[in-house]
């Protein structure tokens, strides 16, 4: 259900464009890495990959849970909770992993949150954490890249900002795109696991932003 709000609710706040690296592929089983800049992007997301046959479960942080009815729908539809900094945190792999087992494609942030910038730019994926490379590691899934840019276009900076960016979205109906990378698999220690999907995820996000700055048709 998620999926099809999503893929109703992005075209009336953006335009959406979605592009494949040659041999991208959402095979059963795999992890997808997106870079997170704004509330926004999760729906842009998800609904590029509805458009590609693919419905993940998310990981998100565990505080959307408490939101009523996105809460009841997260939870019934098997979306994983992320307790930042308790020991909760490892729950969520743990649900991940078994997740990755039963063939569903697993959407992680693994920059751990958004950005404090206010302004609408988009900028480079941040430093990643662990979590990403821990799952990986434990389970072998290839890892697919996602590069997002023009989610801040909508919604960025303070509560009053990102309100007004929301209701004024369905007129600006700014331009989005989404690009998935060919899967790649990770190796070697921890710290290198997590660096090639840095830079996996940083190519994604920069040939996304390219699309928005290429002149309209």
């Amino acid at each position: 259900m998620l999926s099809r709000i999503a893929d109703r609710l992005v075209p009336v706040v953006g335009r959406l464009t979605v592009t494949t690296d040659p041999g991208a592929g959402l095979g059963p089983g795999s992890i997808v890495a997106a870079n997170h800049t704004s509330l926004a992007d999760p729906a842009l997301v998800v609904a590029a990959l509805r458009s590609l046959g693919a419905e993940p479960v998310i990981m998100a942080a565990a505080g959307l849970w408490r939101v009523p009815l996105l809460g009841k729908l997260l939870a019934r539809e098997g979306h994983i909770p992320v307790v930042r900094g308790d020991r909760r945190a490892a729950d969520a792999l743990d649900r991940a992993a078994d997740a990755l087992d039963q063939g569903r494609l697993v959407l992680i942030y693994a920059e751990g949150g958004l950005p404090r910038r206010r302004d609408a730019a988009d900028a480079a994926p941040r430093s990643f954490r662990s979590g990403l490379a821990r799952l990986s590691e434990r389970t072998g899934a290839p890892i697919v890249p996602v590069g997002q840019a023009g989610a801040r276009r909508i919604t960025s900076g303070g509560t009053v900002k990102q309100l007004a960016g929301i209701v004024t979205a369905p007129l600006r109906r700014p331009a989005l795109h989404v690009h998935v990378g060919a899967p790649v698999s990770l190796s070697g220690v921890r710290s290198a696991r997590t660096a090639r999907a840095h830079a996996a995820v940083t190519q994604a996000w920069e040939t996304a932003a390219a699309h928005l700055r290429e002149p309209a048709a």
